[in-house]
């Protein structure tokens, strides 16, 4: 039921998408869906189009995780919004720490990354690692087109699309409802925390980043677990991917020379120091929010 929800709420959301072009362009359905898919090979051909694919990610994700979530929960499982969570975020003890944990984590999942990226198949399965690498390549142009910003504006755009949607979005549709059903089928916290995690990396479809978000997905897993309620791994998304949009607006008007989509390779012993830094905020905050535990 929930897969359908999904996937009608993607066909909603893409038709939306297409009437919106067709009344403010004056296209027919087809040349909207044709525009859109030449966009995607040119972003930068058409003047606006920063802002129609910024629109483009943001109806599709509303249409793809939080309106099949929220479809999902209230008319399936006849829930309300305060079943997602055990407990008020005024009860959370730590929630400050919770902005630390996220960012110390970045350096060790950089490692991560750069691990998973110089992965490579069997060479029985070459031709799988060459279209995967080459979806990879295709990528990157519409992704860099996406992630300049020149104006305030634009940031702020960029805030609410990249990293307020998901993070709200996301966070109900694996964590709010895939994590907690599979802990009640399984009957384990720790599998329901992984699988969802695993699903998670998966549904991004970005296979040279497949371990570092799964790990990142397990993250925000454990901080729903412990802090009882939806809002933190909806504050610790939003922290990640908000912060790295800062980061990224600051480098390009050289406000900063630190480049955080920077190719260099980590230094493992500053991964791994930022690794075990994570490692004690998490116990720290488990601790203090489940001191019985």
């Amino acid at each position: 039921m929930l897969i359908g929800f999904i996937l009608i709420g993607g066909v909603i959301s893409t038709l939306i998408l297409f009437v919106i072009l067709a009344l403010s362009k004056g296209m027919g359905l087809t040349e909207a869906q044709t525009y859109l898919s030449a966009l995607a090979l040119n972003p930068s051909a058409e003047t606006g189009s920063w802002y129609e694919l910024m629109l483009l990610q943001g109806v599709n994700h509303l249409g793809t995780f939080l309106l099949p979530a929220l479809g999902y929960w209230y008319i399936i499982e006849r829930r309300t919004w305060s079943q997602f969570s055990a407990r008020p975020v005024s009860a959370v003890a730590g929630l400050s720490l919770v902005a630390f944990i996220v960012i110390a984590f970045m350096p060790f999942d950089g490692l991560v990354i750069e691990w998973n990226q110089n992965l490579h198949l069997p060479e029985t399965l070459a031709p799988i690692e060459q279209w995967i690498r080459a979806k990879e390549k295709g990528l990157e142009g519409i992704t860099r087109f996406l992630t300049t910003f020149n104006t305030i504006g634009q940031l702020l755009v960029a805030m609410v699309v990249i990293a307020i949607i998901p993070a709200i979005g996301e966070e109900l549709l694996f964590r709010g409802i895939l994590q907690r059903n599979i802990s009640f089928w399984t009957g384990s916290v720790h599998i329901g925390i992984w699988v969802a995690a695993a699903l998670f990396s998966a549904i991004h479809v970005q296979f040279l980043g497949f371990f570092p978000r799964m790990l990142l997905g397990a993250l925000f897993g454990y901080l729903y677990v412990w802090s009882g309620t939806i809002w933190v791994p909806m504050l610790a998304h939003f922290v990640n991917n908000g912060f790295t949009v800062l980061m990224v607006y600051l480098h390009q008007q050289k406000m900063t020379t630190l480049d955080i989509e920077s190719t260099q390779s980590i230094p493992i012993a500053g991964a791994l120091t930022a690794g075990i830094i994570t490692t004690g905020l998490l116990y720290y905050f488990k601790t203090i929010n489940q001191p019985d535990v």
